[in-house]
C-alpha cells in the first residue's frame, strides 16, 4: 500500500509503486506514474501524463507536468517523462510537450535541478545534467549528458549544450554550446573547454591535449568553419571526444554556434 499522507489528492487512475512516499499536500493528476522509491515531499503538483522514475526525490513546492506555456496548445495529451534517481528541489518547474515537439519532455536519469529552475515544453536533457538555481531552459532546449548550467542563466529556445559543457552563471545562451565546451557572457561566447569538468570525469592528459589542441584549429581565423571542422574530423577520427564535437555540428550545421571572442585563447585553455 502506497505510503501517502491525508491530506494529499491522488486521482483513481494514477498508477503509484507501493515503495512510493507521498507527502503532505500533494496533488497527483490522472494517470500520473510514480515509480519503485519515489519521494514527494510536500506541497508537490504532479499534473496529468507525467512519469516519475525510480529513485527520484521532489522537494517541496515543484509543478511537474504542466501544461506547456505556448500560445498554440490546446490541450492535447503530451507528456513529461522524468527518469530515475533525480533530485527535484523546491520549486522546480517543468512542462509538459508539444505537438510541435513530438508531445513530450524527457528528463533523464541523475540530475539535479536546483532550486527555481525551469524546464520548458518539448527538452531533452540526457543524464547526469545540473541545472543550478535559477536556471531557465526555453522550449526544444537539449542538453548532452554530464553538462551544467550556472545559476540564473537563461538558455534560448531549441539551443543544444553538448554534453560535458559547462556555462557560468547569469550567461544568456543563444547559440549552441560545443561538447566540452565552457562559456559564459551577457550573450554566452566560449572560454575554451571545460577543463576542470573533463579532468574531474576521468579524461587523460593525452585525451585533453588532443581536445584542446582539436579546439584551436576549429576556432582559428584560418578558412572556413565547413573547411576547419573537415580538417579536424580527418585529423582526429579515431579519437572520441574530437569525434562528439564534429558529430555535434554536423548535426545540424544550419544552428548558430557559439564561439570564441576575439580574447579568447585559440588552444582552449
Amino acid at each position: 500500500m502506497v505510503n501517502f499522507h491525508q491530506t494529499s489528492g491522488i486521482d483513481p487512475t494514477a498508477d503509484i509503486d507501493a515503495s512510493a512516499e507521498i507527502g503532505p499536500y500533494c496533488i497527483i493528476g490522472a494517470h500520473v506514474r510514480l515509480g519503485k522509491g519515489v519521494k514527494l515531499l510536500s506541497h508537490v503538483a504532479v499534473d496529468p501524463n507525467t512519469s516519475i522514475g525510480e529513485g527520484t526525490i521532489v522537494h517541496p513546492y515543484c509543478a511537474l507536468g504542466s501544461p506547456p506555456q505556448h500560445l498554440r496548445y490546446k490541450g492535447e495529451p503530451s507528456r513529461l517523462e522524468i527518469g530515475k534517481n533525480n533530485v527535484i528541489r523546491e520549486h522546480v518547474t517543468m512542462h509538459r510537450g508539444t505537438e510541435l515537439g513530438g508531445m513530450v519532455t524527457r528528463v533523464g536519469d541523475n540530475c539535479f535541478f536546483m532550486v527555481g529552475s525551469h524546464v520548458a515544453h518539448d527538452c531533452a536533457i540526457e543524464n547526469n545534467v545540473i541545472l543550478t538555481n535559477g536556471v531557465a531552459l526555453g522550449g526544444h532546449v537539449q542538453i548532452g549528458e554530464f553538462a551544467i548550467v550556472g545559476g540564473q542563466c537563461g538558455v534560448q529556445q531549441f539551443v543544444r549544450i553538448g554534453k560535458h559543457a559547462m556555462i557560468g552563471g547569469k550567461t544568456g545562451v543563444d547559440r549552441d554550446i560545443i561538447p566540452y565546451g565552457a562559456a559564459q557572457g551577457n550573450r554566452a561566447h566560449l572560454t575554451g573547454l571545460n577543463l576542470i569538468g573533463l579532468k574531474r570525469r576521468g579524461f587523460s592528459r593525452s585525451d585533453i591535449q588532443k581536445l584542446r589542441a582539436a579546439f584551436g584549429l576549429l576556432f582559428s581565423q584560418d578558412g572556413t568553419m565547413a573547411d576547419r571542422l573537415n580538417e579536424v574530423a580527418d585529423i582526429y577520427a579515431d579519437q572520441a571526444g574530437v569525434m562528439d564535437i564534429v558529430n555535434f555540428i554536423r548535426a545540424d550545421s544550419a544552428r548558430p554556434l557559439c564561439s570564441p571572442s576575439a580574447a579568447t585563447n585559440g588552444n582552449g585553455s
